[in-house]
């Protein structure tokens, strides 16, 4: 869609996957020997590292979740219209991120931006990611178009809802 600027928050994704990686790695370069250690000391730790790796995931998303309430609040003179946002049905590109169509409708009589927050979630409702898309310029009485994508690949089955919506 040309003419829009989508604001990116980065989402948990990248991050488990660097401390995995970065995890499975000083597990190998240890040079040691490990087959003296107990099956159980083994079980423990690799249960600790996985405690350890979804909380700084859930971190991740939730500071990512705060920065993109931030950029919105940036907007001093704003008016929150998320009733007048429709987003289309979500869909994965071929990198493996979902995108989905925001539609924003100005009422008012003069050309007016929009930022929209856009959650994606699991089918349970657990966030998985959140983006935050610009819809510029749409003159009175019309609507713009933009569309949102996920910072990184998900599941197929992701749902797609307006968090917050700010015109200005």
């Amino acid at each position: 869609m040309a003419g829009h600027r989508a604001r990116r928050v980065v989402g948990a994704a990248p991050v488990v996957g660097a401390v995995v990686l970065s995890l499975l790695l000083a597990g190998c370069a240890d040079g040691g020997d490990d087959r003296s250690e107990e099956p159980a000391d083994a079980a423990s730790r690799a249960a600790s590292a996985a405690s350890s790796l979804a909380s700084e995931a859930s971190d991740v998303l939730a500071s990512a979740t705060a920065e993109a309430g931030r950029r919105i609040e940036e907007i001093t003179e704003g008016i929150d219209v998320r009733d007048d946002v429709r987003l289309g049905t979500p869909r994965t590109d071929g990198d493996g991120r979902v995108a989905v169509e925001v539609t924003a409708r100005n009422t008012t009589g003069s050309a007016k931006s929009f930022v929209v927050q856009i959650h994606f979630t699991d089918p349970d409702g657990n966030l998985r990611d959140t983006v935050v898309v610009t819809v510029p310029d749409v003159p009175a009485g019309r609507s713009g178009r933009a569309t949102a994508r996920s910072t990184y690949g998900l599941s197929e089955d992701v749902r797609a809802k307006v968090a917050r919506a700010v015109r200005y």
